[in-house]
């Protein structure tokens, strides 16, 4: 009873389209970034190391190498700031989580490639 409820008031700020990626994949993530007056869309690409949550509380990690620096940034997916996730290449896992990337550095990083039609390239 009471998830049905919680269920029927986050509906109205769902989402109607979620793009679909999963766990080790490369996205650029289309993030609506305020400045002042202005507003502008700015990419974040990097690898999906963590999806997790539900309904409006579903959020993923996404991460990447600035020269020798990793960072790490976590999106809600239905949030309004998130314009668009595109998937570009996707990651063979066999984890939900990929955290042991954060001690990696170099082409250990890299995960190797899955054959998927849901991937741009």
């Amino acid at each position: 009873m009471k998830t049905e409820l919680i269920d029927l008031v986050e509906k109205k700020s769902l989402k109607p389209q979620i793009p679909y990626f999963e766990v080790g994949d490369t996205v650029d993530v289309h993030c609506k970034i305020q400045e002042g007056e202005k507003s502008r869309v700015q990419i974040f690409s990097g690898t999906v190391i963590s999806k997790k949550g539900r309904g409006l509380n579903q959020q993923f990690t996404v991460r990447r190498m600035i020269g020798d620096e990793g960072v790490e940034r976590t999106f809600p997916i239905n949030s309004p700031n998130v314009v668009d996730v595109k998937a570009i290449r996707s990651g063979k896992t066999r984890r939900a989580k990929l955290y042991y990337l954060r001690e990696r550095t170099g082409k250990a990083v890299k995960l190797s490639q899955k054959r998927t039609e849901h991937t741009s390239k």
